[in-house]
């Protein structure tokens, strides 16, 4: 115990956590988890490089796809050493700075998937409400311009976290409650003032909650115009257009806010389903979205069916 409740010693180490009670069966749960690793990594970077070298996906909705599928990597890629490590090897310690660098990079691309997201339900609206101009309003070039934007946005916005929680002191507890870092959990183990940690994290949640706001009111929007279409067909054909989108942002958020709920109203769950979502937020949606926006876009699916029939021919 004393590893965890030092209190004379500044803390320089802490501790992540696997599922509790379970560590005997940590082996067998990496298998899958490494599968989902694999599986997420492979099909981001598809997405990627057939957006990059079809030049018929040279459009705004995949350009957006796109900055989806580099967000979702950065996530996967972010999370992967410290889940692998503890489920394949037991090692939970990390050092106080692998830590904040680890938060800094989960939030950054948290946020920016978030952002994202939300220019991808402007975009749909654009092109529900106004498709004749779409390709004349989101220009490549005011695309790549947006994107950029968001992306430094999303990086300022998480920058300070390193340094305001570099600057508390950490001397009685070490174990957090997670199998990777995030802001609002390493704060928890100050014994310093960490006032300055909350405001500033509960700004940062309030933009997420923005963007939701801003992709629901667009939504809004949207079913208004569908609802002005006269045929039943015509309806449908346009709400399909949108089903990838809500499918990325259901992946996405609700993981998020079922763990909010439970913080706030559920207090006494079991931390087993707490660890359980908060993994299945970074695990789901890298591994989801390529797969749903391959079955759901006919152009992707017919490049990659192109390119697996040239390697057979």
């Amino acid at each position: 115990m004393s590893v965890f409740n030092t209190s004379k010693l500044e803390i320089s180490t802490f501790f992540l956590i696997g599922i509790p009670g379970m560590e005997h069966a940590h082996i067998w749960v990496s298998i899958p988890m490494c599968l989902m690793y694999l599986v997420a990594i492979l099909g981001n970077c598809t997405i990627l490089f057939f957006i990059k070298t079809e030049t018929s996906l040279h459009e705004p909705m995949y350009y957006f796809l796109s900055m989806l599928a580099f967000s979702d990597l950065g996530l996967s890629i972010s999370s992967l050493p410290t889940m692998l490590r503890i489920f394949l090897f037991n090692a939970t310690g990390i050092s106080s700075d692998a830590c904040f660098a680890q938060e800094f990079f989960i939030h950054a691309f948290s946020a920016m998937e978030s952002s994202v997201l939300f220019i991808m339900s402007v975009d749909r609206l654009i092109a529900i409400y106004n498709p004749l101009r779409y390709t004349s309003i989101l220009t490549s070039d005011r695309v790549i311009k947006v994107g950029l934007v968001f992306a430094v946005k999303s990086i300022l916005l998480i920058f300070p976290f390193p340094f305001i929680l570099k600057r508390l002191k950490f001397c009685k507890k070490s174990l957090l409650s997670h199998s990777y870092c995030l802001h609002q959990d390493v704060m928890k183990l100050a014994c310093s003032d960490n006032r300055v940690n909350i405001i500033y994290g509960f700004f940062v949640a309030l933009t997420a909650m923005l963007d939701l706001l801003c992709i629901s009111m667009s939504y809004m929007l949207i079913l208004k115009i569908v609802m002005g279409i006269a045929s039943h067909k015509g309806r449908l054909k346009v709400l399909n257009t949108c089903i990838s989108h809500i499918c990325a942002v259901l992946i996405f958020y609700v993981p998020i806010i079922t763990l909010a709920a439970l913080h706030r109203f559920a207090k006494n769950v079991s931390p087993v389903i707490r660890i359980i979502i908060a993994d299945i937020f970074l695990l789901i949606p890298p591994l989801m979205n390529p797969i749903v926006y391959a079955v759901k876009s006919q152009d992707i699916r017919n490049r990659i069916f192109e390119k697996l029939c040239k390697k057979h021919a």
